[in-house]
């Protein structure tokens, strides 16, 4: 291959590498080709910097001895001239020409020939190496041997399957060997390849087929491995991927739904409703695949009734849905039976039979409703020779088109129709003309039968009476059609009219009510007369004596033939006659008389003949033909009567009167020649295949339509003898062109098995026409089919209640049946069925609903049965006729209980008037099914009046409180909790059984049992205010004073109570009023006060931390009056303001005051910062009333109050016009000193006077007592400082003391305070008087990470409290400051603030630099003064950002160095003598002026040199109103000034401390147990006793005066510089003198002195012990004054702390002898004086002190760094015994302190036991 090799070259850029590779994306070589074949048709080439080359050379096909060559091409692709050599292969195997230069013009080639040579039978590979100047390029030659190498792809996917179906995919597999190769694959299921083996001629190619065919819903990867080779030792893999899952398909019916399926997106029931007969309508169903496979199914119908009427057609029985597509499934419908109910089912079955879907398909068929307006039509009577029409109208009640005709010849009858034949369309009416045209003056009556396609026929009677002028017959009226058909039915219509006349004279007869004829009654009379039934149309058609045997009444004439056929008769007169014999069958003499057209070619002779009675008469038919070749039909008509009725005197009685008959025959003949063909007839045959259903032995009628659609008529005639199984009528006639002719067919069944009929039609009377109709028919039989074999099962039921299942029946019958369920009476109480009868459609499922209700625990095995019977049969199911069915019941009779998945739901704390739900999970391990019904009963308690809460609504609701559990389950009930109060609820649900079926119907419940408990708490949303912090303005308030501003202890204690109901009238934040100030509904109004500061001062930001201190999410909001306000329209609003709604409008307008963010929610626990500011714009008060509303809870209305002063303006913020003082027990000797603080909150600082006349006046009222005491009653207050009035309230009496002080503000508003004070006496008091006391107990400690935005450095405590301590007390404390800044140092000082602070407080380090993300540890000190008194300092700690600091002090000393500058030079000329001397002049009236005051007012022209800008301070004596216009003024006159450099902005961290010292004996006898904790500096006591002197000077006031102030003032300024001059002169002196330096470093460096070395501790001890016995010793009092003391104890200790202190002397010391026993007693008693005595002195205490508190500061700094573990579990470490050790012995005084001592919490170790005596241990911190 080629290897391209770059040199760096300016030549080879990156364009043409791209076009390199581009080049080679052009021609890829497919890795299915030999690479033999592959290069002989297209070499892969590559371009190198413009020079085109084959990539590499192959030889193939080589031989030993040999030389075989190849040509290598070289092209020039480049469009300039291109220069390179190549240098020659490496091996001798590759042979090329001699190397030599190589130029290419552009698009000239260059071939280069290359000879291998091989000398073994191996596979060589070298190269040939071009270079150019751009770098250089390879060609791979390579020779291969001849191989076995077959190439095909390493993977392949397969598209995803259905499981159980199949997919395919190919791929090419090449032999790019050169030998013929064998191959075989080893295929994993459920994969097959194809071909499996065979072999490929070097350079062939095929196909492989991989086919997949899954049997589980899995990934597929498998591993398909094709061995080949001589002997198949070669293999190579190729990876089968592919993935199968489920089919899913459902069937959605397009269109509307049926009546009986409900809504659903996906329906299985498509119903056709109602279709025409012979029609067919065709609907569309929706199978769905919404899988991601293709899902082949397949279509099945039930199982194939006998005869094979499918009214349902789809012509789709296979087909594939696309994954997630759709196929439309095309159902027909072609109903043939009118009202037939069709019902059939289509199983959709997809591959692999894994699911179904039954698709039911439904119909009924409609077919055409033809009905006359008259049922008879009387022509009365007519004389002869004349002609009757009369209408009839026939109408068509169906949208089905109707085919009728009436059955009549009108040439050869007496009655004719106009349109004998037609098709009534649908809803269609026809007016029919029918004639009566007697020939004989006779009575005429026939009854004309109506033929109608698929409809049972009609009949229709026609009468008249024709009078001649002889004869007259008597009148033939519709009554006597009536008496006739009830005389008919009675038999007495074979007895002539006379006859009937004389039996009624005679009385053989009577008649009814109707008139009708009767034979009288037999006594007793047995059945009631008879009278004319109902008869079938069909039955009354067929059954008539002449088509079949069977006739509903015998007749009273007959013919012996009724249709004749002539046949050919070509002789036209010569036609032979045809004998017709009637008979009397009638007791009476008839007369018959024959109906003759002229026209007609037959006749009857003779036309007119009397026949006795029960006798025969012949005639003659005779066929009169009148041309050849002429089809010939018609239908001849005759009248039989008594002969009594030819004239109407005969007839006596008018109900004895008797209508002719009339006889029929047909006749047809044709005068065809032999040689002549018939008429060819055109027609259309309406002919079904099958017969309706119908039981065995039972008619079953079809109607056959042949339509004459030619020009010509055609004569038919039906061969019943070939089919005698099926009547036809009528058998023979004519048609008329275009007319029809409607065939009745008619077949008993007597098998059930399939029954074929095959009808011979025979038209024109030529055999060749004959048509066969085949017809099938069978006798359906009584065929039910029960589900599941006959078998029923019922699951476990419990006793007392039902369980209902469906069971489906089939009928597997063409005929619908009746069915009727018996149940025995002994088991009607356990089961039951619905429907229990009914009809069931042919080929119907129908699913009835059982129900099993046991009534005891017990096994239930029950028998029942269903008949069955057709529903056109009139039989009952007990009738022979009906079958019967078995079906078996099994049931179980159990019973159960219910539990709870839990028994006691806690849902918690819920706020009151909120919903809050939960799942109550109810299980049933039983085996069957539980109704259940719940009830629940509430349990209220808590601080809350107990009656109260009795008639409290429920506030617990389930979403139902009936329901069922299925057997093993679980059901869920969704729990719904309202608490109205916020109290404790305990709710007790229990449940019972219900059994609405049980044997007792008054016990339908079983007994109630206790399921569970649901408890839940009531609460409203808590809000606190956990800390407060400052910033602007109003950062020189300290924290405790803040909140007092804000009554943030009051705003607490409203918010954990409880809300009222007004302030719940709108529970969230509403807009609900139109006033500018809406309506308040809280009676809880509280000030938030944000101080006072000047005018365009910064705003006062008060930063509050929210905290929900409750157990439920809270929501909050403050609203301003705007935010409750609803907004109207303009013209709606009210103009007419009060002032102060005008001033809250103008505060609102200038949003003086803003809240952010104003809204929030908080969950339990959580914490979150809400920022107040006041915006000092505006001289004066400024008042904002805003709600602050805890949403469903409570309201509070916040007065906001912010006072803004004028810039020059001296002004005390008074918080409140009255102080209380802690109250103070009575006969204190030592009252504590109380602190009234004065805050400044204007820009100038403030000198204050309290008057104390009303002070000494309640003095003189309490004798003289000092009640209360001001110890500064004058002062002075920086600006926005806050200064401390001292108090002392000593009580002379248990009671309230009060007294109104002025306090005075120089030059400002002063004010009257009122002090009160209360007295208590702690002996009545006692355990409730509070000594521990020292805040108020709202003043929480909050977090201390509360910060202002931009502030990184916090501290970690905020307040420090050091309780109750005693006087002369030292106490301590550590706290942390920490930078949060990851990126820049902060500075810190700390300010203590007054001088008496000064002295009492003391901060290590005061001042100092925290490094980015680092902190410093800071330990306060407080040193109590003697005198009692409450401590509460607040410390400040102003924090500079280190960069900005430093960039200040940079400018201001530029500033600075400027304006001296300035001060110091200026230039005077001869020019401005006068104005020198004006400037003295001027000079001497200013004397007092500053410098920098008289050279601003130089003029500019005594000046030589042009300065800077003027350094002074600007003001602006009458600012703007507008703040933008007072902004405009300063930036312009500010631009032409040097102003001073600001220092940058410092942020304010306040430290809180308070404490409350007690007098010794307050303490002792309050707080005795305490007294160790704490550290009496003597010290300061000895320091006050030497004051005394100083102290007991006061001035009138009462103000004390320190001796050092004292010291100082009475010095005089010259001195104190003389010796602040004289000492800076000498430090500096020593701190430049090197020899100085060099003396104090050789001093620290001193070596060891000589005379050391005779030292020992021995002898120190000595002189020690002389020192000792030589002092006097000195005994001062213990601390611990109230404990006891036991110096026999402390002298034991000593004892032995002595001996464990004992040295070891050196191996020396221990040669020498032992003292006398008198010196040791008398060394030891010394050394115990000595540390008595060292342990009493304070130096050695005060040493002992500090040093403990070092080593504890220590480590909790340690700690804090992470250095130390103070929670770790101690480490013990065993030293070797003490004889083992060299040196100094584990007991001596040079062991570490730190091996005795455990660092840590961990339990101490026993300094004595046998482990520890041989073993030193040390116990070390890890």
């Amino acid at each position: 291959m080629l290897a391209q090799m770059p040199r760096g070259l300016p030549g080879a850029g990156p364009c043409q590498r791209l076009r390199s590779s581009s080049s080679r994306q052009e021609q890829p070589m497919s890795p299915l080709r030999p690479p033999e074949r592959s290069a002989r048709k297209a070499k892969k080439k590559g371009i190198f910097w413009g020079i085109e080359v084959a990539e590499a050379l192959h030889w193939h096909g080589w031989e030993l001895g040999k030389e075989f060559t190849k040509h290598l091409s070289l092209k020039n692709v480049h469009v300039k001239t291109q220069k390179l050599r190549y240098r020659p292969p490496a091996t001798r195997l590759f042979i090329t020409v001699c190397p030599q230069p190589i130029v290419l013009s552009p698009g000239v080639s260059l071939t280069l020939p290359i000879t291998f040579r091989p000398l073994e039978k191996k596979e060589y590979e070298d190269s040939i190496c071009f270079e150019k100047p751009e770098g250089e390029f390879s060609v791979t030659l390579r020779a291969t041997l001849p191989r076995h190498e077959l190439l095909f792809p390493d993977a392949i996917q397969l598209p995803i399957c259905a499981v159980h179906d199949f997919t395919e995919a190919s791929f090419p597999m090449c032999n790019a060997g050169d030998l013929f190769t064998l191959f075989t694959w080893e295929t994993p299921s459920p994969f097959h390849l194809i071909p499996a083996s065979g072999m490929l001629e070097p350079g062939s190619e095929c196909v492989v087929k991989v086919t997949f065919q899954p049997q589980l819903a899995l990934v597929y990867d498998a591993i398909a491995i094709c061995w080949f080779g001589d002997n198949e030792e070669q293999k190579r893999t190729i990876k089968l991927r592919a993935i199968a899952k489920y089919p899913c398909l459902l069937v959605s019916v397009l269109g509307e739904l049926c009546e009986d399926v409900g809504p659903g997106n996906f329906r299985d029931v498509l119903c056709f409703g109602s279709v025409a007969v012979g029609a067919t309508v065709e609907r569309q169903v929706e199978i769905c695949n919404p899988s991601m496979v293709s899902v082949p199914f397949r279509i099945e119908r039930a199982k194939e009734p006998l005869l094979r009427d499918y009214v349902f057609s789809c012509d789709i029985t296979e087909a594939i849905v696309p994954a997630n597509g759709k196929l439309l499934l095309s159902v027909r419908f072609s109903p043939q039976t009118v009202g037939v109910q069709s019902m059939d089912y289509f199983t959709i079955v997809p591959v692999g039979n894994l699911t179904q879907t039954v698709l039911k398909v439904t119909g009924s068929c409609k077919g055409s409703l033809v009905c006359l307006q008259y049922s008879f039509i009387n022509f009365g009577w007519i004389n002869l020779g004349e002609c009757m029409m009369q209408p009839l109208e026939i109408s068509n009640l169906s949208d089905v088109p109707a085919y009728y005709q009436f059955d009549i010849d009108g040439a050869e009858s007496v009655f004719s129709f106009d349109r004998p034949c037609g098709v009534l369309s649908g809803k269609g009416t026809l007016i029919l003309k029918v004639t009566f045209r007697p020939t004989h003056p006779i009575i005429c009556y026939r009854r004309v039968v109506c033929l109608i396609h698929h409809q049972s026929p009609m009949f229709l009677d026609l009468f008249g009476t024709c009078h001649s002028d002889t004869t007259k017959p008597a009148i033939l009226r519709p009554r006597h059609l009536s008496w006739y058909r009830t005389n008919m039915a009675r038999g007495l219509t074979f007895y002539p009219p006379d006859i009937l006349s004389s039996m009624l004279r005679e009385g053989k007869l009577q008649t009814d009510e109707n008139r009708a004829l009767r034979l009288p009654p037999q006594i007793p009379e047995d059945k009631p007369p008879e009278e004319y039934p109902y008869i079938d149309p069909m039955t009354e058609y067929f059954h008539d004596g002449i088509t079949s045997d069977l006739t509903m009444f015998p007749p009273h004439v007959s013919v012996s033939v009724r249709e004749f056929d002539f046949g050919c008769c070509v002789r036209l007169q010569e036609v032979d006659p045809l004998p017709l014999c009637l008979t009397n069958h009638t007791k009476g003499k008839i007369t018959v008389t024959w109906t003759h057209s002229p026209e007609s070619a037959f006749r009857v002779t003779p036309e007119t003949c009397d026949i006795p009675p029960l006798k025969s008469t012949a005639f003659r038919l005779i066929f009169q033909p009148s041309q050849l070749n002429t089809l010939y039909a018609a239908e001849l008509e005759g009248f039989a009567f008594y002969k009594v009725l030819r004239h109407y005197s005969n007839i006596e009685e008018d109900n004895t009167m008797c209508p002719s008959w009339c006889l029929t025959i047909r006749v047809r003949g044709h005068t065809f020649e032999v040689d002549r063909q018939h008429f060819i007839p055109h027609y259309v045959l309406d002919s079904p295949k099958v017969f309706p259903a119908a039981g065995p032995n039972a008619s079953a009628y079809r109607s056959v339509l042949l339509w004459n659609v030619g020009t010509s008529p055609i004569t038919f005639c039906m061969n019943q003898n070939i089919c005698p199984s099926v009547l036809v009528k009528p058998c023979s006639g004519h048609i008329a062109p275009g007319a029809h002719q409607i065939f009745l067919l008619s077949t008993q069944p007597v098998d059930v098995a399939p029954q074929q009929h095959v009808l011979s039609l025979q038209l024109n009377s030529y055999p060749k026409y004959t048509q066969e109709i085949p017809l099938w028919s069978s006798g359906e039989p009584l065929l039910l089919l029960l589900e599941g074999d006959g078998s029923l099962y019922f699951k476990p039921t419990c006793v007392g209640t039902s369980s209902t299942r469906l069971y489906t029946i089939k009928n597997c019958t063409r005929l619908p049946l009746h069915f009727q369920w018996k149940i025995q009476q002994s088991d009607s109480k356990v089961l039951s069925v619905k429907p229990a009868t009914g009809v069931i459609q042919p080929n119907e499922a129908l699913a009835q609903a059982w129900t099993f209700t046991p009534g005891e625990e017990t096994k239930y095995l029950l028998r029942t049965w269903v008949s069955v019977w057709r529903a056109q049969d009139n039989s009952a199911p007990e009738s022979p006729e009906s079958t019967r069915y078995p079906l078996r019941v099994i049931g179980e009779g159990a019973l159960g209980t219910i539990t709870a998945q839990e028994e006691q739901l806690d849902l918690g704390n819920i706020l009151v008037g909120s919903l809050q739900s939960c799942d109550l999970v109810l299980l049933n391990n039983g085996t069957c099914s539980l109704n259940y019904i719940l009830s629940v009963e509430q349990i209220i308690t808590g601080p809350c009046d107990p009656e109260a809460v009795l008639s409290d609504p429920l506030v617990l609701e389930l979403d139902h409180y009936k329901g069922m559990i299925p057997a093993r389950s679980k059901a869920i009930v969704q729990v719904t909790v309202s608490p109205a109060r916020p109290l404790h609820y305990n709710w007790s649900i229990s449940y019972t059984i219900s059994t609405p079926k049980a044997l007792d119907p008054a016990n339908t419940t079983g007994e109630q049992q206790a399921l569970c408990r649901v408890v839940a708490t009531g609460v409203y949303p808590t809000l606190c205010v956990t800390d407060v912090c400052v910033a602007g303005s109003a950062s020189g308030i300290s924290k405790l004073h803040l909140w007092r501003l804000f009554s943030l202890e009051t705003l607490n204690q409203y918010l954990e109570r409880d809300p009222t109901s007004r302030e719940l009238t709108f529970r969230v934040p509403t807009r609900h009023s139109v006033c500018p100030v809406p309506p308040v509904h809280t009676p809880v109004l509280l000030d938030f006060n944000f101080g006072a500061a000047p005018i365009e001062a910064e705003p006062s930001v008060v930063i509050l931390m929210l905290e929900n201190s409750g157990v439920v999410p809270v929501e909050w909001a403050f609203l301003f009056p705007s935010d409750q306000k609803i907004d109207v329209e303009h013209w709606a609003e009210n103009t007419e303001f009060d002032p102060s709604e005008l001033h809250q409008m103008r505060v609102q307008d200038n949003q003086l005051f803003s809240v952010s963010p104003k809204s929030g929610r908080l969950f339990p626990g959580q914490e979150q910062t809400v920022q107040l500011s006041h915006r000092h714009d505006f001289i004066g008060t400024d008042r904002l009333p805003v709600l602050l509303k805890v949403s469903h809870g409570r309201e509070i209305l916040l007065n906001f109050i912010g006072v803004t002063v004028a810039q020059e303006q001296r002004y005390v913020h008074f918080t409140s016009t009255k102080h209380l003082f802690t109250p103070i027990a009575i006969g204190s000797s030592s009252p504590p000193k109380q602190i009234y603080e004065l805050y400044n909150g204007g820009s100038m600082a403030v000198a204050y006077e309290i008057q104390l006349d009303s002070v000494m006046k309640i003095q003189e009222e309490n004798f003289q007592h000092p009640v209360f005491v001001c110890l500064n009653p004058r002062g002075e207050i920086l600006p926005g400082m806050t200064s401390h009035i001292e108090w002392i309230f000593s009580p002379l009496e248990a009671r309230m003391y009060s007294v109104d002080v002025p306090i005075h503000i120089l030059e400002g508003d002063s004010a009257l305070i009122t002090f009160q004070g209360i007295g208590y006496d702690p002996h009545i008091m006692g355990e409730t008087a509070q000594f521990n006391q020292v805040l108020s107990p709202a003043v929480a400690p909050g977090s201390s990470k509360l910060t202002v935005p931009g502030q990184t450095a916090f501290l970690s405590q905020h307040r420090i409290c050091l309780g109750n301590i005693p006087v002369y007390s030292k106490s301590s404390r550590l706290f942390f400051l920490n930078n949060a800044s990851e990126s820049e140092a902060v500075i810190f000082a700390w300010h203590i603030g007054t001088s008496n602070a000064g002295e009492m407080l003391q901060i290590i380090p005061e001042m100092g630099v925290v490094q980015p993300g680092d902190g410093t540890h800071c330990i306060i000190t407080l040193q109590a003064s003697g005198t009692a008194c409450f401590y509460n300092m607040d410390l400040v700690c102003e924090v500079f950002m280190q960069q900005p600091l430093a960039k200040y002090e940079k400018a201001l000393q530029e500033w600075e160095a400027e304006k001296e500058r300035q001060t110091m030079e200026f230039v005077i000329t001869e020019k401005d003598l006068v104005a020198e001397s004006n400037l003295k002049q001027r000079a001497r009236s200013s004397s007092d002026s500053s410098a920098e005051g008289k050279l601003t007012k130089l003029p500019a022209v005594i000046r030589k040199y042009k300065t800077l800008p003027p350094i002074k301070n600007l003001h602006v004596p009458n600012p703007p109103v507008s703040r933008s216009q007072r902004r405009h003024l300063t930036d312009k006159e500010a631009s032409g000034l040097w102003a001073k450099p600001e220092p940058p902005k410092s942020y304010l961290l306040h430290l809180g401390m308070t404490a409350r010292s007690h007098s010794m004996d307050d303490f002792l006898s309050n707080f005795c147990s305490e007294l160790p904790k704490h550290f009496l500096c003597h010290h300061l006591k000895q320091r006050v006793v030497e004051s005394q002197a100083l102290d007991s000077r006061k001035d009138k006031g009462g103000v004390r005066i320190d001796p050092v102030l004292l010291a100082l003032a009475s010095s005089s300024e010259q001195e104190m510089q003389v010796v602040t001059d004289t000492l800076t002169a000498v430090i500096r002196g020593l701190l430049e003198d090197t020899q100085f330096h060099q003396a104090v470093s050789r001093s620290l460096a001193e070596p060891m002195p000589y005379f050391h070395q005779f030292w020992s501790e021995e002898s120190a001890k000595l002189q020690g012990r002389k020192q000792r016995l030589g002092s006097s010793s000195r005994v001062f009092p213990s601390p611990g004054a109230c404990a006891k003391d036991k110096p026999g104890e402390e002298e034991e200790e000593e004892r032995k702390e002595e001996c464990e202190m004992r040295p070891v002397t050196s191996a020396k010391a221990a040669g020498r002898e032992p003292l006398d026993s008198w010196c040791d007693v008398l060394h030891q008693e010394q050394l115990r004086e000595q540390k008595e005595k060292i342990t009493r002195l304070l130096a050695f205490r005060n040493l002992v002190e500090l040093m403990l508190e070092n080593t504890l500061q220590n480590i909790m700094v340690e700690a804090s760094r992470g250095e130390v573990v103070l929670t770790a579990r101690p480490r013990v470490i065993a030293l070797p015994p003490s004889s083992a050790q060299r040196g100094v012995s584990p007991t001596t005084s040079g062991q570490p302190a730190s091996l005795s001592c455990t660092a840590g919490p961990g339990p101490s170790l026993p300094r004595e036991g046998k482990e520890t005596e041989g073993c030193p241990q040390i116990v070390l911190s890890p």
